[in-house]
């Protein structure tokens, strides 16, 4: 009886081959073959979860306060004040997206793709809403102090919503390329991820050079705006005898350098994985993947800065803190007698303001 490979006995295997070569063969361009995203282990993404957790609810906290604190004192209401009012709301909104950010941390995306678009959107607006009402400080502050300009006060709040209204039109409208966001499993993964999915080639250009306009206009020109205002305001300042204004100042510098410290970095980071999609810088595997974890580090880092305003007001804003203060006495909160007392601990000020005039 004869065996399954029998009639193969016969064959010289040597002759079959001999015409041959390892060209014959298409070879693997390993540079073509997708990188697939790294998934955090599960300690990583439960600590993400509890962080944003805790962030949303000291930002939540924190901007209701500060929203009510000003609203409860609109009679004496600064310009700035109404600025730092609407950055408030923007954190706030921003605020009520981060659990989901925190399901997706240990559960994946479970949303839908309508979901990913609108929390994306609204994280974006909230960044380009931010810094384009800290670049409208600047230059209030600076037309104030350098140049003395006063705007009537019956229309100055309306001429200052006017004005955060554009800043509420111009983000939204920068934030539109978030669009491109959707549902995304990553390759030898079956977790479901919120990210960004580009479909031809005229798409991805299209994005790369909404992406370089958009820094440009939404966060490089706010920052030059910043940088010029503030340094010539301090200049002046410097140059007068009495150190009031100085003092006056501290709480939107603080704020601003707040701003930057949490998000400069995501920038950066956005800024070079740009000019790697636009193969402007080589990108391999290693680079993907330390750009990806780059992006995911300094995003939390942009998250904890819509709980940190609250923060600096309370430790820093002399004037806040007694309004708070007020306010809580008012409503029975805390004793008459502890208003007293740090009503004698604080001195008092005849300018404006709630939030930004603190000395």
């Amino acid at each position: 009886m004869e065996g399954p490979f029998d009639s193969f006995s016969g064959l010289d295997f040597d002759d079959i081959f001999a015409n041959y070569t390892y060209e014959d063969y298409p070879s693997i361009d390993y540079a073509t073959i997708p990188c697939s995203l790294v998934i955090n282990g599960n300690w990583i993404n439960i600590t993400i979860a509890v962080v944003y957790s805790l962030v949303c609810f000291l930002a939540v906290t924190g901007n209701m306060v500060v929203m009510v604190v000003i609203l409860y004192n609109c009679r004496t209401i600064s310009s700035i004040d109404i600025y730092l009012l609407h950055l408030a709301v923007a954190d706030l909104l921003f605020a009520v997206t981060l659990p989901f950010w925190a399901v997706d941390a240990i559960s994946g995306w479970v949303f839908g793709d309508a979901m990913c678009k609108i929390i994306s959107i609204l994280q974006e607006v909230n960044f380009y809403s931010g810094i384009l009402l800290l670049a409208c400080i600047s230059i209030g502050r600076y037309l104030a102090i350098v140049y003395s300009t006063q705007t009537h006060k019956q229309k100055r709040p309306f001429l200052i919503n006017l004005v955060c209204a554009g800043v509420w039109v111009l983000a939204i409208i920068l934030s539109l390329p978030v669009l491109y966001k959707a549902e995304y499993i990553p390759l030898y993964s079956s977790r479901i991820m919120c990210y960004e999915i580009l479909e031809g080639e005229s798409a991805e250009t299209w994005r790369i050079t909404a992406r370089l306009w958009w820094q440009f206009i939404g966060f490089l020109i706010p920052l030059l705006v910043m940088i010029f205002c503030y340094s010539v305001t301090i200049q002046k300042l410097c140059r007068t005898k009495g150190f009031q204004k100085q003092k006056a100042m501290k709480v939107i510098i603080v704020v601003v350098l707040a701003f930057l410290i949490c998000w400069l970095p995501y920038n950066i980071t956005v800024f070079i994985d740009t000019l790697m999609r636009s193969k402007l810088i080589d990108e391999t595997c290693d680079m993907r993947n330390h750009i990806d974890r780059a992006l995911s580090a300094t995003q939390i880092l942009g998250f904890l800065h819509s709980c940190i305003n609250p923060i600096l007001y309370a430790f820093i804003g002399v004037k806040f803190r007694r309004n708070l203060v007020n306010l809580l006495a008012m409503k029975g909160v805390i004793k008459q007698s502890d208003e007293s007392q740090y009503g004698k601990s604080v001195s008092s000020s005849s300018k404006p303001g709630v939030i930004s005039t603190d000395h």
